[in-house]
């Protein structure tokens, strides 16, 4: 059969070859529609945020110019171009403490900070605790109650307490869970965490 007038209505005749025809093209269209509006999203994904910036930033007492882009956050910086590598990357995952730095003497997650934001601020990492070949007493200390684990978040935790202390000298139970309710220890180290917290309480580290 062919396409042709349908001599009682005047309308047109379609036969399955010529709506085979018609349903092949319109599922044709359909395709690359789809399969544009699919590119678009990926194209803009790999679109790149350009417009280094040169800052200054102040860490561990030293002044470092870095070139950084609007997105770098704090932690790429410590890690990837100072290379300090104390403070931890657990990859889009920044709400355990792992990478707690203190920045103006709060505890901060170096993770949610973009670089920029910490331009003019006094930022410290787990390295400063080292001193002149003498450890800071919160170090000392959870070696000796063995705070740790694998030891992945000490760094965190400590950097956490230091703040605290800083802050409190001697702090109660109550304020020594609450300044470190920010981090999370996996292995569960919290008893050795919070009789180190005690003792430097007591002894006013």
């Amino acid at each position: 059969m062919v396409q042709g007038k349908d001599p009682g209505s005047g309308g047109v005749i379609f036969t399955r070859r010529n709506f085979l025809k018609g349903s092949g093209a319109a599922m044709a269209a359909t395709a690359a529609v789809t399969q544009t509006a699919a590119q678009q999203p990926a194209a803009a994904a790999t679109r790149v945020v350009s417009g280094a910036k040169e800052i200054t930033l102040n860490v561990n007492g030293a002044d470092h110019k870095v070139a950084v882009e609007p997105r770098t956050t704090l932690l790429e910086v410590l890690r990837d171009k100072l290379n300090l590598t104390g403070c931890k990357d657990l990859k889009d995952v920044y709400v355990d403490g792992a990478d707690t730095v203190l920045v103006d003497g709060k505890a901060t997650y170096a993770g949610v900070m973009l670089a920029l934001q910490a331009e003019g601020k006094k930022i410290r990492t787990v390295e400063s605790l080292r001193g002149d070949g003498q450890p800071d007493p919160v170090v000392t200390g959870f070696v000796k109650h063995d705070a740790m684990q694998c030891g992945f978040c000490t760094p965190g935790f400590v950097m956490a307490m230091r703040a605290l202390l800083d802050k409190q000298p001697n702090p109660t139970l109550d304020e020594i869970r609450e300044g470190l309710g920010g981090n999370i220890c996996r292995c569960g180290t919290y008893d050795g965490i919070t009789k180190c917290a005690l003792e430097l309480a007591k002894g006013g580290a």
